[in-house]
């Protein structure tokens, strides 16, 4: 999945099979849009059809050059069923829309030599251009068992050069999957272009292992094109990612027209294969959301990007509203299988939490632990959402409250333990700790809710969890949405607004 801004349209290039909805015959789908809401799908941009990608056109990046002329870098699943680099362009740059792709004459651009694995050796990145006018770009690779991103230059963006030195090496990673590099602001609240960098910036490298996307920050000196981080993938109990449920194999692009940076992210399905096949589709993006570096310097921080608000309706709002120990509210007068929904909590006696046992280390297991349906001091509290009538299916999005003795710490749960009664799902539960100062902030919930899937963003967006969930009877207009309370303290409802939400406009291929 690949975005792009060019001339007031809106691109996404995915990877698609045109012929099932299993995986095989990749190429690239191409889908345009001007307000990232509303889209209308074109014609494949990238087939499979050459001796460098006749397997697969898979993943890669667009990056914009200096004239305005945007190009794409993919890896292509050459005739020896080695995964290599090649460049693609529009056959007619005046047009909006690139609807026609052409590839270069001298794919393929890098392959894999000098001990590289054939079989991890992809996904290039936006490319950017250092001080000396020479291009960079990294491409994700395995070798003797490190992650690795292999650090390529070219003046001319056809004849790359591998660097001695990768611009980073982890052996936590496993293979260094679609990589994201690019600076984030660390006073402005906007986004940066991919080739910016002077003091005001720290640099985000994303990679995709372990069925998450995680991530590291700072500062990369592009003269000597060195990354110096404090905090390398998962030392030390770091556990940064962008999203702590089903969010995968995301992409960056920087939107020049409202200066900010965009993530986007594959939504897998937790349903079965024969499930798939039937439907007739399978996986979906997420809601776009703008990436900000948080006022502290430590996290990134998300949220959903302000045109999702174009589809709001039908608005139901509570204020200051009391949620005794077992109590449940039904927020009504929305469509509750497809809303919008934002809330903050008061926490009225922080001094009664539980204690947090130092072995709690593992907030997904935590997550388990204390799910939904177990009472405890200062949660769970939070939302049920795509509940049926008699609660039998629920997925619920709540906090737990416990203290230290130096802190209070917050837990976020995504539990889907009851979200169906399918048995053909995965119904894993997913959890993290919100970096939330409690004695200055009440504790914040927005969930995108999208009859199959369920996006949540923790405090303001320090903490977001994505989850696939699939009812049989809280579907459509028999799905219902619910505030509780499942904790021995009272906790207060600062505000709840809830929308229905319209179905965005998608146009098929003429």
């Amino acid at each position: 999945m690949w975005p792009l801004y060019y001339n007031g349209v809106y691109h996404l290039f995915y990877q698609y099979n045109p012929y099932a909805a299993v995986w095989g015959n990749i190429t690239w789908g191409h889908s345009i849009s001007y307000d990232l809401v509303n889209w209308v799908h074109l014609e494949h941009a990238i087939n499979p059809t050459d001796p460098f990608d006749i397997n697969g056109c898979w993943s890669g990046s667009a990056t914009i050059l200096p004239g305005g002329e945007p190009l794409i870098l993919y890896t292509g699943i050459d005739s020896q069923n080695r995964q290599v680099q090649n460049l693609a362009m529009p056959k007619n740059i005046s047009d909006p829309l690139l609807r026609e792709w052409k590839k270069s004459p001298h794919n393929p651009l890098m392959t894999p030599t000098n001990g590289i694995d054939g079989n991890s050796f992809r996904d290039p990145t936006t490319a950017w251009q250092g001080p000396d006018k020479v291009w960079r770009v990294l491409v994700g690779s395995l070798i003797n068992g490190s992650g690795e991103a292999l650090l390529y230059r070219s003046i001319d963006f056809v004849n790359w050069t591998k660097s001695q030195i990768p611009l980073h090496s982890s052996n936590k990673t496993g293979m260094c999957g679609c990589p994201d590099f690019y600076p984030v602001s660390i006073s402005s609240r906007n986004g940066v272009d991919t080739s910016v960098k002077n003091a005001d910036t720290q640099h985000v490298l994303k990679a995709s292992f372990k069925e998450s996307d995680y991530y590291i920050m700072g500062k990369y000196v592009p003269e000597t094109d060195n990354y110096f981080i404090e905090t390398d993938f998962l030392d030390g109990g770091s556990d940064l990612r962008y999203d702590y449920g089903k969010f995968y194999a995301s992409k960056t692009f920087f939107d020049a027209a409202k200066k900010r940076r965009i993530l986007w992210a594959w939504i897998r399905e937790s349903d079965s294969t024969s499930a798939d096949i039937e439907e007739g589709w399978s996986g979906l993006q997420s809601f776009p959301r703008s990436v900000l570096l948080d006022k502290n310097g430590g996290r990134l921080v998300q949220w959903p990007i302000e045109e999702i608000k174009k589809l709001r309706k039908n608005k139901a709002t509570f204020q200051n509203m009391e949620l005794k120990s077992g109590s449940v509210l039904e927020v009504s007068g929305i469509t509750a299988s497809q809303a919008d929904v934002v809330v903050s909590f008061d926490l009225l006696n922080l001094e009664e939490a539980e204690l947090m046992d130092p072995s709690w280390t593992d907030p997904q297991s935590l997550c388990n632990q204390k799910n939904a349906s177990v009472k405890g001091r200062i949660g769970p509290f939070g939302l049920l959402v795509l509940a049926s009538n008699n609660f039998t299916e629920q997925t619920a999005i709540f906090f737990h409250i416990f203290k230290s003795t130096q802190k209070k710490i917050v837990l976020m749960c995504s539990d889907q333990s009851r979200s169906s009664l399918r048995q053909d799902v995965d119904k894993t539960s997913y959890g993290a700790f919100v970096d939330v100062d409690l004695n200055r902030e009440k504790i914040s919930l927005r969930s995108l809710i999208d009859h199959s899937i369920v996006e949540s963003f923790g405090g303001k967006g320090k903490t977001c969890i994505t989850a696939r969930v699939y009812p049989k009877l809280a579907i459509n207009t028999e799905a219902h949405l619910y505030a509780f309370n499942n904790g021995n303290q009272t906790v207060k409802i600062s505000s709840l607004t809830a929308w229905s939400m319209k179905n965005a406009k998608m146009v098929p291929t003429n």
